[in-house]
């Protein structure tokens, strides 16, 4: 009791004094007994105090680990794109991700003032491993924080990734056994509202090919002048002098029964554009050389591309195209698919946002500490 006793007074002390030195605290209160200035004092401080902590919860920085939910039971996720990949930029209002991929919860940054925030931080390779960008390793992380490795390049255009090891918990790849997976491009069902595209009747070429960047040691080059050794193949691009503006690619290739989509290296899992946008997208049906037929059967429908491999020669390719081309009936059947299947398109903005349905899923503890070796893996 006289512990009780004794701090009751020390506070009715340091009250009084309070009030005795700020007297505006009692100039619209009627405080005639010490009682009643106590019970004010109390209700002054205590308003005080609960509005300074307010203000520090509302403008300290949030842990990665704090969640906000809305009413669905969702965390909102924050992802911190550290650069631009090739010094391009979009825009990134807050609901960037579920305006282009219905995707809630998730927001898209770009400002490294945002790091404490930011429950992933995106770096790509490409400005990293040639020096244009750095990781910002003197920064300490928020605990649970990860760091996200992103390349949509091929490994042997992926540069030395050595200084990489041991940084990155996240590889964000067209490899479907990435962490989180962005596809050039891929199929979906084709809704009932979606007009069916019509096939292409304007053939005037048997195979055409779009190449700039040509090297004599690559495969593609090795077939291609094999191929044109015993059929037609139309070229465009830097390469042959002959280069299409952006406008003119599609009309051009649709006007091809066959489109040589050969990607510049073989890797796994290894499928651009040249493939989605190029062929399919022309109605070209796409020849394809890359990684094995059972990447491309993996991601799209069946009987809608030729693979090279399928071929004991090139030889026999070539004769196989000249029948298809001569059969309307066996050659439309590469391209029934478009009644079914559309064509989807990604940019940058769609494949940062796939990292928030991912994010659920993803490990506590992981760590790449070779990441060349995830990376080249076949």
């Amino acid at each position: 009791m006289t512990e009780v006793s004794n701090c009751n007074e020390s506070l009715h002390n340091n009250l009084f004094f309070i009030a005795s030195n700020h007297p505006f605290l009692l100039q619209d209160c009627n405080c005639s007994t010490p009682a009643s200035m106590k019970k004010y004092l109390f209700l002054c401080i205590s308003c005080v105090l609960t509005l300074g902590l307010l203000y520090s919860w509302v403008t300290r920085p949030l842990s990665p680990a704090a969640f906000f939910f809305d009413n669905s039971g969702q965390p909102n996720v924050t992802i911190l794109l550290w650069h631009w990949p090739f010094g391009g930029t979009f825009d990134l209002h807050w609901d960037v991700c579920w305006d282009l991929c219905k995707i809630p919860n998730c927001r898209v940054v770009a400002q490294r003032s945002l790091f404490l925030e930011a429950n992933v931080v995106v770096f790509h390779n490409r400005e990293l491993v040639t020096g244009k960008e750095k990781l910002p390793l003197e920064l300490r992380r928020p605990p649970g924080q990860r760091w996200a490795w992103m390349s949509l390049e091929s490994p042997v255009h992926n540069g030395d990734r050595s200084r990489l090891a041991g940084v990155f918990n996240l590889t964000v790849n067209y490899r479907r056994d990435a962490d989180v997976t962005i596809p050039y491009g891929e199929f979906l069902p084709r809704d009932s509202e979606d007009p069916v595209e019509d096939i292409p009747q304007n053939k005037t070429d048997l195979v055409c090919w779009v190449v700039s960047n040509y090297k004599d040691s690559d495969r593609r080059s090795k077939v291609y002048k094999e191929l044109s050794a015993v059929i037609p193949v139309k070229v465009y691009g830097d390469w042959s002098n002959n280069p299409l503006a952006s406008e003119d690619l599609l009309p051009t290739i649709s006007r091809c029964y066959f489109y040589l989509a050969f990607e510049n290296s073989i890797a796994k899992d290894y499928i651009t554009e040249k493939l989605w946008w190029n062929s399919y997208k022309s109605g070209a049906v796409p020849i394809v050389l890359g990684p094995p037929v059972a990447d491309y059967e993996a991601v799209t429908p069946p009987h809608s591309f030729i693979h090279v491999d399928e071929f004991a020669s090139v030889k026999e390719l070539a004769e196989y195209l000249q029948q298809l081309a001569g059969d309307v009936e066996l050659y439309g059947e590469y391209l029934q698919w478009r009644k079914d299947w559309k064509v989807q398109m990604y940019e940058w903005r769609w494949r940062l946002c796939q990292i928030c349905v991912q994010y659920p899923s993803f490990p506590e503890h992981k760590v790449y500490t070779d990441l060349a070796a995830w990376d080249d893996a076949a």
